[in-house]
């Protein structure tokens, strides 16, 4: 199976950077499943219901989040009701939505998705680790394809969990940083893996917010409202080749293409 893993969409340029490339991808790569982190892609802080649709009408399956999935308020029901846009699996039992999905291609193979989110330098929540290990021993072997988006800053908590879960799920992709690492590799026992998809939307700025309000929060340490940059429009993220009877990942590619094409 063919997948496609987009780093984090910000705002409507990283929107309008999905709706013109995606589906030469796709077609490009003969694309059969695409997940997208999309916890930024409403002005660069949240999802709303109407940013999601948008992101499925250009093409997305599946929208993983982080710690940003919060900031919209109009997006819980959605959490709860639906089945497409995921929050961090390790979040305490009580919060709204789910963590996990498994879902059938166009062909009928099933695919699942997991969100988990980091605990170094982010929330205090519950143990990754122990969290998806408790999922996985529980999802029924007839699942080969899994997905996972590690929501994490630390680049060492990363890597652990691509050790931790290597020739347990497909792919480990690491998510939340917006910089693109190339680190790309298939690890010792068929787990694709990179430490983080990168940005989709503008690259000149700092993490997709124009330089000024960014500097200023920096400089002086007053929260100024940041604004989503608009220049330099790239998709970030990575392509798989994933077999179908071992959910083993065959191949991978990072993906760093510019809007103009």
């Amino acid at each position: 199976m063919n997948i496609l893993l987009i780093g984090d969409i910000v705002g409507k340029p990283g929107r309008k950077v999905i709706k013109r490339l995606l589906p030469h991808i796709k077609s490009q790569y003969n694309v059969e499943f695409v997940v997208a982190n999309g916890e930024n892609g409403a002005g660069g802080f949240g999802l709303t219901i109407d940013t999601a649709k948008e992101l499925f009408n250009s093409g997305i399956d599946v929208l993983t989040s982080g710690n940003h999935i919060w900031d919209k308020k109009d997006i819980f029901v959605e959490l709860e009701e639906g089945n497409r846009i995921l929050r961090p699996l390790n979040y305490p039992e009580g919060v709204p939505g789910k963590g996990y999905t498994i879902l059938e291609t166009e062909t009928g193979k099933r695919v699942c998705v997991i969100n988990i989110q980091g605990r170094i330098f982010m929330p205090p929540i519950d143990c990754p680790f122990m969290g998806i290990q408790k999922l996985l021993d529980s999802i029924s072997q007839d699942v080969k394809t899994i997905i996972v988006d590690f929501h994490a800053e630390a680049t060492s908590e990363k890597m652990a969990m691509g050790i931790f879960l290597d020739g347990k799920v497909s792919v480990v992709a690491g998510t939340h940083t917006h910089v693109q690492t190339a680190d790309e590799r298939i690890l010792p026992n068929g787990t694709g893996y990179i430490t983080d998809l990168g940005m989709t939307g503008p690259h000149d700025s700092v993490i997709g917010m124009e330089f000024e309000k960014s500097m200023k929060r920096i400089l002086y340490q007053i929260p100024f409202k940041l604004n989503v940059a608009k220049k330099n429009l790239r998709l970030n993220g990575i392509f798989l080749n994933v077999d179908d009877e071992t959910g083993k990942c065959k191949e991978i590619k990072r993906l760093d293409i510019p809007y103009e094409v």
